[in-house]
């Protein structure tokens, strides 16, 4: 294999997308950008992105949010562990390192939701320290690079592909030669078929020249997802939606949503669990069958709108008026096809 470093950073210069967090590069942009992608296209990402910095535009901003509206400013981009490990290591970062990211790659590594791709592009991009950033998208690319049929999901073939990454990186621009790899991917090396003809390293790779692009890299069969029945009790009162807070641990861990519960319950049993609360719902229609999937299992949703009177609630339970579930209450999108969202 030649050296790819030169003709890659020709063609991500003149190919580069334009995007918020490139044209201020900061540790703490870049921090904020990567952690949204890990989970989001960057399309998708970017108006929550910009949100995001505009409200907390630091570690000390963030450290500092109440939890309720830090979740409400992710509202929409799922996985909500990751804004509240951010949280976490906002707080170590003012702690250890008077709030400001530090330039140094296990310290980095080191913080709560950073792991070794995370740690890498924040300390190459912001610092220019020459450490790898090796995400699907580079794995990608070199798998085809090098024509290599290893499983890239196994921690082994991870370790070879980075020393790899590793080898072919130019020492005076660490930063710039792991976004490219990481634009390459997302444009170019995508998955199925790439686009060969735009590559700048088409020459170079041995994948290509095999006619074994689209088989890279090799990947094991997805598991079957868990399929979870949940039964939603979509109530409202001239106080709002009926909402309850979901415990502090586990999925969704202290997000809002219309009161639920896993399993398949008939109106009278969703009616019983309705009382234990002291409301009394008058059912008007069945919901409609809906589903999220999440990384591990599929809620299959259904259920019932139903009236009931403004009655007070216990801890852990409130009515929401429109405005409060606009601004103030973070439900999440797995109950999107209740909410018109």
């Amino acid at each position: 294999m030649g050296p790819i470093a030169q003709p890659l950073l020709s063609w991500f210069q003149a190919n580069k997308r334009l995007l918020p967090f490139r044209q201020e590069p900061s540790a703490y942009h870049i921090w904020v950008s990567e952690i949204m992608l890990q989970q989001t296209r960057v399309a998708a990402a970017i108006p929550y992105y910009e949100r995001f910095v505009a409200a907390l535009p630091d570690p000390a901003a963030l450290a500092a949010c109440e939890p309720d509206a830090l979740r409400k400013l992710w509202q929409g981009l799922g996985y909500y562990n990751r804004v509240s490990n951010m949280q976490k290591a906002a707080r170590t970062v003012c702690e250890r390192y008077g709030g400001s990211l530090p330039a140094d790659y296990e310290a980095l590594r080191a913080l709560p939701g950073i792991g070794d791709y995370t740690a890498g592009a924040i300390a190459s991009i912001a610092f220019g320290l020459p450490v790898p950033a090796v995400d699907g998208n580079v794995l990608r690319v070199f798998a085809r690079l090098y024509n290599d049929d290893s499983d890239v999901t196994r921690p082994a073939a991870k370790r070879a592909f980075t020393r790899r990454v590793v080898e072919q990186m130019p020492a005076d621009a660490p930063g710039p030669y792991n976004e490219a790899l990481m634009e390459l991917g997302a444009l170019v090396c995508v998955p199925g078929a790439p686009h060969c003809e735009q590559c700048p390293l088409a020459d170079l790779c041995r994948g290509r020249a095999a006619g074994r692009q689209a088989e890279l890299p090799v990947k094991p069969a997805p598991r079957a997802k868990e399929q979870v029945p949940v039964t939603v009790a979509l109530v409202y009162s001239p106080a709002g939606l009926l909402l309850q807070r979901r415990p502090a641990c586990g999925l969704l861990a202290g997000l809002w949503q219309p009161a639920a519960w896993e399993g398949s319950l008939d109106r009278e049993q969703l009616a019983a669990r309705l009382a234990q609360i002291g409301v009394s719902a008058a059912w008007e229609q069945a919901l409609p069958p809906a589903r999220h999937v999440f990384t591990h299992k599929v809620w299959r949703l259904g259920g019932w709108r139903g009236r009931a009177p403004a009655v007070p609630l216990p801890e852990g339970w409130v009515w929401a008026a429109p405005h409060q579930l606009e601004q103030v209450y973070a439900v999440p999108n797995a109950y999107a096809a209740y909410l018109g969202r």
